[in-house]
């Protein structure tokens, strides 16, 4: 890993580009911005990159401004603060971005490249044969005045390249350290399409350069564009964009999905809708994903987000591959969600206890019978959407019985075993002590200890073997509903 000092003001940026769902790698991106803008007192720009109309989206770009919302980042500049470089949506700056590729052209930065498709194609292919780097030549660098007038004059369209320096780059990333690219390696590069629209390689440097970013903290598949992006800096610098500087780079590790492989946007626990409709907090959720790459220390995993800024450098970043593990994610999500006070806790649930995700009908739901459970429930959940199978006993007409815990609880004997049970919990006190003590007692009656003896009783009543603790259970249901589903699975079983 490197070291660097962190000069002062520290500026980052978090950039995403409004295209489909938001994906893990990138809210762990926004969380290492976020985190490192915090620990020292900086500024975050959240800027959108939204110049490709055909993927970009609005619906995309409200989606990302709601889940930063709901992840509790918050940012210094950008969409719906505003800020001193505004606007912070690219495709409200063309015209800037125009001004300043005139201006590269002009300097001699840039050129305007008139190769078609079909040609650099076959100079590729050449290229590649005869063992040569097979990025662009260079063949319309220097281009004379007739030759320009040849190429307009047979109707072609031209790219402008930016014309990189014949001389080795180097420059230390805060995660990698000392990296060095041979000009061999890295060719000249389009920054303006031949319709005019600008490219990416234009726009984030130039971002970069006006809105004085010190730190570029970016995903390690954009390593290979730092070499152009600082000749980049360079030649806004001697053209009077900006304030002159380059930014720093710390470029972040992979995170890897199934098979070694990155993951992508097409594995299904990368989208990040997956963790917010399964009932993730977003503090479980982020202490998973600042462990892809960083840990608070070496035997701890589980910390807040406050504790997380407090400790936060960029220098400690591992830059080793880092797996993404759901099991531990789960995990984590929920010891988080153990360690949050019970009121908090139960007005969390309370989306998966209403429409669209609780199986009840809308007037069934009893707040008060739920609160009396909810402590219970917390010590058991993984993440909050799993309240709803839990409690549902409690508001549905009947249990939603599930077949396997059918087969598996009502061996033979069961019959005559919840019909001693009955028995005892008609006569008992509507208390889970006493119906702890009358079930105990059923089962002494047919030889059986108290785990076999309520396994019966439980299916009979909540449709599953597993569950909330079954006395406690028993006491909110009451007595007439609690009966009432024996009876019925005593109706099944003689049938």
């Amino acid at each position: 890993m490197a070291s660097a000092s962190t000069p002062a003001p520290v500026r980052v940026r978090f950039c995403p580009s409004p295209t489909g769902n938001p994906h893990v790698g990138l809210v762990r991106t926004a969380l290492f911005n976020w985190a490192f803008a915090r620990h020292h007192g900086g500024t975050l720009v959240f800027r959108i990159e939204d110049t490709d109309a055909a993927r970009d989206s609005e619906e995309s770009y409200q989606q990302l401004l709601d889940s930063m919302r709901w992840l509790g980042f918050d940012w210094d500049e950008g969409p719906e603060i505003g800020g001193p470089h505004a606007p912070y949506r690219q495709s409200q700056r063309m015209d800037l971005y125009a001004e300043v590729a005139r201006k590269l052209l002009d300097a001699g930065h840039a050129y305007r490249c008139y190769c078609t498709t079909e040609e650099l194609d076959a100079r590729r292919e050449a290229a590649r044969k005869a063992g040569r780097p097979s990025g662009y030549d260079g063949l319309c660098r220097d281009l004379s005045a007739e030759q320009v007038a040849a190429y307009e004059a047979e109707g072609r369209t031209a790219v402008v390249r930016f014309k990189m320096p014949d001389e080795a780059i180097t420059f230390t990333d805060l995660v990698r350290g000392e990296l060095t690219f041979q000009p061999e390696n890295v060719p000249d590069f389009g920054i303006v399409r031949a319709n005019g629209a600008p490219l990416y390689t234009l726009v984030n440097p130039v971002d970069d350069a006006l809105m004085e970013i010190t730190h570029v903290l970016r995903g390690e598949d954009l390593l290979s564009s730092t070499p152009r992006q600082i000749a980049l800096y360079r030649a806004l610098a001697e053209i009077g964009v900006g304030n002159g500087g380059t930014p720093q780079f710390g470029h972040l590790p992979y995170v890897m999905g199934e098979g070694n492989k990155k993951l992508s946007k097409r594995d299904p626990e990368s989208s990040l809708n997956l963790y917010r409709e399964r009932g993730f907090l977003p503090a479980g959720l982020l202490n998973y994903l600042s462990l892809l790459g960083w840990s608070l220390a070496e035997d701890r995993d589980i910390f807040s987000m406050e504790e997380m800024v407090a400790a936060f450098e960029i220098t400690a970043v591992n830059a080793n591959p880092a797996r993404f593990d759901l099991k531990k994610c789960e995990a984590i999500n929920a010891t988080h969600l153990r360690e949050m006070p019970v009121a908090e806790f139960a007005a969390a649930c309370e989306p998966w206890l209403r429409a669209p995700f609780a199986p009840w009908k809308p007037e069934a739901f009893d707040r008060a019978a739920f609160d009396e459970l909810a402590a219970l429930a917390q010590t058991r959940l993984t993440v909050l959407s799993d309240i709803t199978a839990n409690v549902d006993f409690l508001f549905l007409d009947e249990p939603v019985r599930d077949e396997g815990s059918w087969a598996k609880a009502m061996k033979p004997g069961a019959e005559a075993l919840l019909t001693t049970a009955r028995e005892r919990l008609a006569a008992a006190e509507w208390n889970a002590e006493a119906l702890k003590a009358a079930v105990l007692a059923a089962g002494e009656e047919h030889g059986l200890k108290l785990g076999k003896a309520q396994a019966p009783v439980r299916v009979a009543v909540t449709g599953r073997t597993v569950g909330l603790p079954l006395f406690e259970s028993l006491e909110v249901l009451g007595r007439e509903r609690t009966l009432a589903r024996v009876d019925a699975a005593l109706g099944r079983l003689s049938a």
